[in-house]
């Protein structure tokens, strides 16, 4: 985790964003006019159930997935949609994403040494083959792994492994922001902590900004500094990570918090679930709006809503803006 950020510049900016997919009769639509914010040298969690859209929004954001609606800005220039050739080149070095799967994720016939390098070649960005081994040697000891790796293929590595050689992949390229899409889902409970820490350890050493997207509470309170919860597309609370865990407001985060499991098996025991229905809410007369309900805490509810969220814990929402 970094700690206090003196830097308060936006590194990425979503406005409004709405994804749709094409699908049988019509459209799906994914993502439905999200806004937030990343500041740089920031580690921002993106939490959700399977299915939330949370990782659409990543695909976005490196332009896997093309916006139906909205903006999204990187560094204050707009990368969404057609882009200058010159502007799609800095995106593709200067936005990386490790992916979830670590097994599906890399080239089962190439060797490592490609694989690392497949960044370096597709923008040429070195200008000998002793400048690219030796970027590839410092990718992999950056991440724990030997050098004489670089040799072999994928199969050749536990999963713990693949996901370092995923995460140097996305090193080598210098990035200034990294999207780690549900990093360690597919690992063993017993490196997953391995792998967490080396996360936090590249952001805070490198200065880098950090998108981690997760489906686990838990594991976003370890490594993140601000999170935005999201449920079928739309953000319904964000905040500082402390914040959130002392004082979640939104029912649906309720929900999720209550889900953790907690380490004493008494306490476990006798934990009454808190499942989420959306029929809690009455939209009838005044609908959902995204509000600051407290300092810095935003959520999607009406006023109401607000009101009796932020009284549970003895205080007034804020005022709204005129």
């Amino acid at each position: 985790m970094s700690g206090a950020m003196l830097d308060r510049e936006k590194i990425i900016e979503v406005k409004d964003l709405s994804v749709d997919f094409r699908v049988k009769g019509g459209n799906f639509r994914a993502v439905d006019k999200v806004n937030f914010h990343i500041y740089k040298g920031e580690t921002f969690g993106l939490v959700g159930e399977s299915g939330s859209g949370k990782t659409t929004i990543g695909r976005a954001i490196v332009r896997i997935n093309e916006a139906s609606g909205g903006e999204i800005l990187f560094k204050g220039r707009r990368i969404d949609g057609r882009i200058p050739p010159e502007l799609d080149r800095e995106v593709v070095q200067k936005i990386q994403m490790i992916f979830q799967d670590p097994m599906a994720s890399l080239n089962e016939r190439a060797k490592i040494d490609y694989i690392v390098s497949e960044g370096l070649y597709n923008i040429r960005g070195f200008s000998s083959e002793e400048e690219r081994l030796a970027l590839v040697r410092k990718a992999l000891l950056e991440v724990g792994l030997l050098p004489e790796f670089a040799s072999r293929f994928p199969h050749e590595f536990s999963g713990g492994q693949r996901q370092r050689i995923g995460i140097a992949r996305a090193l080598i390229m210098s990035p200034e922001f990294i999207i780690a899409d549900e990093p360690i889902s597919a690992l063993d409970v017993s490196i997953r902590a391995q792998v967490l820490n080396l996360l936090a350890q590249i952001q805070r050493t490198k200065g880098l900004s950090l998108m981690f997207i997760a489906h686990d509470l838990s594991v976003v309170r370890f490594i993140t500094d601000r999170i935005a919860v999201i449920h079928l597309g739309k953000i319904v609370e964000l905040g500082d990570t402390e914040e959130i865990f002392s004082r979640p407001l939104h029912p649906y985060t309720r929900s999720l918090l209550q889900a953790v499991p907690l380490p004493d098996p008494r306490r476990e025991k006798g934990k009454k679930s808190i499942p989420y229905d959306p029929s809690c809410h009455d939209y009838g007369t005044e609908g959902p709006a995204w509000t600051e309900a407290l300092p810095g805490h935003f959520a999607l509810g009406n006023g109401a809503e607000i009101e009796a969220w932020t009284g549970r814990y003895g205080a007034a929402p804020m005022p709204k803006q005129k």
